[in-house]
């Protein structure tokens, strides 16, 4: 696990600077304490931060193939890499070193930008070829490892493994992308189709880039998708036991590791899954930690506490408080762009635990995106058979007007704030989950903004993406579409991004077995009622783990990483949300209709509606703002 930047000019092998691309790397030298490197030839760079994990003596970066041929630097881990050496080395490849980086340079060797579709794992690297003078940058099939580039005034490309490290190069652009707003305000982050800052782009999940000199910037070509189109069959308990067994594997392969390795456990169902697995594989006694909170009805400690014992783990739990608000300004600038999921600040005190005994620690991320866990695949599941039964030319009038008329009842019990379900069953499918994807409805955002910045998105709809997603995907059902968009869109745009940034701020490897591309492709295959039944989502993992987990771990109600913001800016942080009202970096832009803000903060101040989610999204806007130092 690392971090890499570089330079490729694209119009004539010019030479370039080393000291930027050491600026470069310094700017995201806490991705990789361990070790660093700079190589330059005419036209290129290549920087590396290392944090060792395997080979830790013998493969260091940037590293030349043993004819000198290529160049990598790489983020990530490939956990087939030991089967993959003996295919190599059966058909001429030689090694020198015990790593997988070499096992990538000798896999370009012998199959060129095909080499990915080879290599299991998460990953980030840029390889440049001396022979064909190419730059080939590529990034794994979910995006569980990031890479940001940008076509520079000097007609060079950067990149590198976070924005910062962009940043650090002088003639990058630094001009926020309104639009990007507009996505942020709707999703609470940038998705990878944009960048907070114009001219920045993100190499989309499973996409690579194939750069050559005097020749101009490609579009990223695909070579990895996930397709719901087919159905297997079987009988459940085959299903399940094959289930078992990709899980199994998944988590096996990722317990390679000559450091330290743990998990991260917060007793409910992926991550309990993790540790099982881990339990069963481990002849020691697996590490575990966890976080709880001092405030009633968002610990859920107990249950980690339960696991542990079950599987005797060496478990650690710290517990932390709601004054924890004093850790934001460190929070938001680990993201660079704005990033408002709340649960990125108890995400990272638990790598904060993790890493006080552990180098690597597997997760239980991704479960939930592949088998339908989420509460709004349920919804999407029932909400298409009212669809199925009204056609669109009632539904839309009808459930609009009184979606439109029903009050937006925070205060009530759940069942009765059927507001957002009206409004959703107004519309199709994919524009019921756009709805209950977004932090904010487009009639609130549109609430928000100055007439000049909506001048500025035109007709533009951050919406426009997903809806674009859910319709095109190879997909069956509304579910099959809604989990498609959360594969390609949420997973990579908000979770993937929040573990790494949390994780790599204290140098911690984070992997996540359960987004092994092969249990991946298994759970988009399977029947509908495989993945939602009565009410339940993950209803195969959970009937499969119940010979591992006791039920009320298997189907207590799914509660996550939950942050007390709505106390905060009632209490410590009241004064904070007044003064995010009266925000100058969001004031000066002009974009935002500073009196509807402070309407918005009293009344949640005063209690009498809860809008802490937007306080939140704008409070990290704003320390993103101040961060990139440009407004």
């Amino acid at each position: 696990m690392c971090g890499i930047a570089g330079i490729y000019h694209l119009e004539t092998p010019k030479p370039v600077d080393r000291a930027r691309v050491e600026a470069m790397c310094d700017a995201i030298a806490h991705r990789g304490p361990d070790g660093q490197g700079v190589w330059t030839a005419p036209g290129v760079a290549l920087g590396h931060r290392r944090l060792s994990i395997i080979d830790l003596a013998g493969s260091p970066q940037p590293m030349a193939s043993p004819d000198g041929r290529a160049m990598l630097v790489f983020n990530g881990e490939i956990y087939n890499y030991r089967e993959l050496r003996q295919e190599l080395r059966a058909l001429g490849e030689e090694f020198r070193t015990d790593g997988d980086s070499e096992v990538i340079l000798a896999a370009w060797r012998r199959w060129g930008p095909q080499c990915v579709t080879r290599l299991f794992g998460m990953f980030a690297f840029a390889i440049y070829d001396l022979d064909a003078r190419t730059l080939f940058l590529a990034r794994d099939r979910l995006g569980v490892k990031p890479l940001y580039y940008a076509q520079l005034s000097d007609g060079s490309l950067a990149f590198g493994s976070e924005l910062k490290a962009l940043t650090a190069h002088p003639l990058l652009r630094r001009e926020i992308d309104p639009l990007a707003v507009e996505d942020y305000l709707t999703w609470g982050y940038v998705p990878d189709s944009r960048a907070i800052l114009k001219g920045v782009c993100k190499l989309p999940a499973g996409h690579s880039l194939l750069l050559r000199h005097g020749a101009p910037l490609p579009r990223p070509a695909q070579w990895w998708d996930v397709s719901f189109a087919e159905r297997r069959r079987g009988k459940p308990a085959d299903l399940e036991a094959e289930l078992l067994h990709l899980m199994r594997q998944a988590v096996s392969s990722r317990m390679i590791s000559d450091v330290p390795l743990g998990a991260f456990l917060s007793g409910g169902v992926d991550s309990s899954s993790v540790v099982a697995f881990m339990a069963e594989a481990s002849g020691n006694p697996v590490r575990t930690c966890s976080i709880g909170f001092d405030v009633v009805g968002l610990d859920e400690s107990a249950y980690a506490t339960k696991v542990a014992r079950l599987f005797g783990t060496d478990h650690a739990a710290r517990t932390v408080s709601p004054d924890d608000f004093s850790a934001i300004e460190l929070l938001a600038g680990m993201f660079d762009e704005p990033f408002a999921d709340a649960s990125a600040l108890p995400t990272w005190r638990v790598c904060q635990l993790a890493r006080e005994s552990v180098t690597v620690a597997l997760s239980g991320d991704g479960a939930d995106e592949a088998l339908g866990g989420y509460r709004r695949h349920v919804f999407q599941a029932g909400e298409d058979k009212v669809r199925a039964l009204l056609p669109q030319s009632l539904r839309g009038p009808v459930f609009g007007a009184l979606g439109r008329a029903y009050p937006k009842a925070d205060w009530a019990p759940r069942p009765l704030r059927a507001k957002s379900t009206l409004l959703s069953l107004a519309g199709d499918s994919a524009q019921g989950y756009a709805r209950s994807m977004a932090f904010l409805p487009p009639e609130l955002r549109d609430t928000l903004y100055s007439p000049d910045f909506l001048r500025l998105r035109g007709d533009y709809r951050a919406e426009d993406e997903v809806l674009a997603l859910m319709r095109q995907a190879p997909a069956r059902s509304g579910l099959d579409r809604a989990q498609y968009a959360d594969l390609k869109f949420w997973l990579p745009g908000d979770i993937l991004t929040k573990v790494d940034r949390t994780s790599m701020a204290v140098s911690l490897e984070a992997r996540e077995p359960l987004l092994d591309h092969r249990l991946i492709e298994f759970a988009a295959s399977l029947p509908e009622r495989m993945r939602v039944q009565r009410g339940q989502g993950k209803w195969l993992m959970k009937r499969a783990m119940r010979r591992y987990l006791p039920d009320d771990v298997l189907y207590r109600p799914k509660q996550g990483f939950v942050t007390p913001i709505a106390q905060w800016f009632r209490g410590p942080l009241a004064q904070t949300a007044r003064e995010i009202a009266a925000s100058a970096p969001l004031a000066r832009t002009g974009w935002f209709d500073q009196r509807r803000l402070q309407a918005l903060v009293e009344a949640h101040v005063a209690g009498t509606s809860d809008n802490s989610r937007l306080l939140w999204q704008l409070l990290m806007l704003d320390r993103a703002f101040t961060g990139l130092g440009i407004l």
